[in-house]
This record gives structure tokens, sequence and C-alpha cells, in this order.
């Protein structure tokens, strides 16, 4: 009976061995995954997985020195000698900033955790400017510093998306293309490209077309700020 037990017990040794080397070299990295949150009053999910620079694009988010960046070129470079490449521009949510950074094809790039709330900006208290979410009526206050040169487009009761990353705003992205009411007008210089400045109600001033007057609602592209045509 003995000598039984003692078999017994070195067989499934081996098997618990060899069972722990297989979980141990098939084991995918957690780098490749997405980690949820365990369960509280905020169910939102955190990444801490990375993406392969042969994936990145224009809109890519990634974090580089513990700051997060957006993708705004890249060029996949294959040079007859050496390694290939991928030459960015990126910039920095948090200064603003753009640089140029290079890397190896087909490396490892952490994903950075941004995501998107809907709000649509309701009024300006002050130096603040209110954002609300529509669902649950809950404000997000935001400073001119904050919202930066987009202040020159907004109008109350737009809707805008407020980018988050560690749970702080860094970047307000409103709509492409926005109708706003023309104040003023500026005969200018009718000689250059038949065009005049023109004053909208946010405060905003662009070059539009003669026959544009006061009072007409325009359609201004934000990313360029030119004036797309009449509402």
């Amino acid at each position: 009976m003995m000598a039984g037990t003692a078999t017994l017990n070195l067989n499934l040794s081996h098997f618990s061995s060899s069972t722990s080397s297989l979980r141990k070299h098939s084991s995918p990295s957690p780098s490749n995954f997405r980690i949820r949150n365990p369960p509280s009053s905020n169910p939102r999910f955190f990444k801490i997985y990375a993406v392969s620079s042969n994936d990145i694009k224009v809109g890519t988010n990634i974090e580089v020195d513990g700051s997060p960046w957006r993708v705004l070129e890249f060029l996949h470079v294959k040079p007859g000698k050496g390694a290939a490449f991928v030459r960015t521009k990126l910039k920095n949510y948090l200064s603003g900033n753009t640089v140029e950074k290079t890397f190896r094809a087909g490396g490892s790039i952490d994903e950075a955790d941004i995501f998107k709330e809907t709000k649509q900006f309701t009024y300006k208290d002050g130096v603040q400017f209110v954002f609300m979410d529509l669902s649950t009526y809950e404000e997000t206050r935001l400073d001119e510093s904050e919202v930066g040169n987009k202040i020159k487009w907004l109008k109350e009761g737009m809707d805008c998306n407020l980018l988050l990353w560690n749970g702080k705003v860094i970047d307000v992205d409103l709509p492409i293309t926005v109708k706003l009411k023309i104040v003023d007008v500026d005969p200018g210089d009718t000689v250059q490209g038949g065009t005049k400045p023109a004053t909208l109600e946010t405060g905003a001033v662009v070059n539009v077309p003669l026959f544009v007057n006061v009072g007409d609602e325009i359609l201004v592209d934000t990313r360029s700020g030119q004036y797309t045509g009449r509402a």
C-alpha cells in the first residue's frame, strides 16, 4: 500500500509540473488584452495593452514618456539598408506641442487610455465654460485655457465631445462644421480675392465673400477656420 501511494504521488507531481510548464509557455502576454476595472461606482475600463507601430494611422492615440499624444502624420519607410521604421508627427494633448518621432516597424507602442464623453456647451459662467451631460445633467466646468482657441467656435447648445485621460479633460472635440451668425462686416480689400472680414457671434473673425452680409448664418470649418458656405 505504501509503495502504491508513493507512485501515485509521484505521477501527480509530474502531471502538475507539466501542466504548470504548459501554462507558462502558452499564456499570452497581458499587454495584449484589455483589463476592466473591478466593479465600482465608475464602471469605465482602462486599457493596458499595446499596439504595433505598423497599425499607426492618423488619429491614433498613443502614450509616450507618460503623456498622451495624437498621431497627426505617419509614413512607413523601408530603406535600402537597415531596418524599416515608421516616421510620425505627434501632438501632445497636454502641452499642445508637436514633435516628430520614429518607431521601429513592428515595435510595440502603448495606446493612450483616452475616451470621449458627449456634452452640450450650455453657457459661460465668468471665465468658465459649462458643459452638461444631457442624460445625467452633470456639469463639467473648463477654464478658457483648457478649451484653448476652440472657444471662438463654441455656441450655446452645441454638442461636443470631451476627451478624458486619467480622469482629466485634455481636449474638446468640436463638430467639423459649425453654423454661426455674422454680427459685423468690414468692407475689406475687394481687389484681393473678393472677400471681406466678418465678425461672428462668438467673436471669431473669418473672411467671407462680398455678397455675405450682417445677419447671415454661415458654415465654418473648425479645423481650418475657413468659410465653407451659407447655412
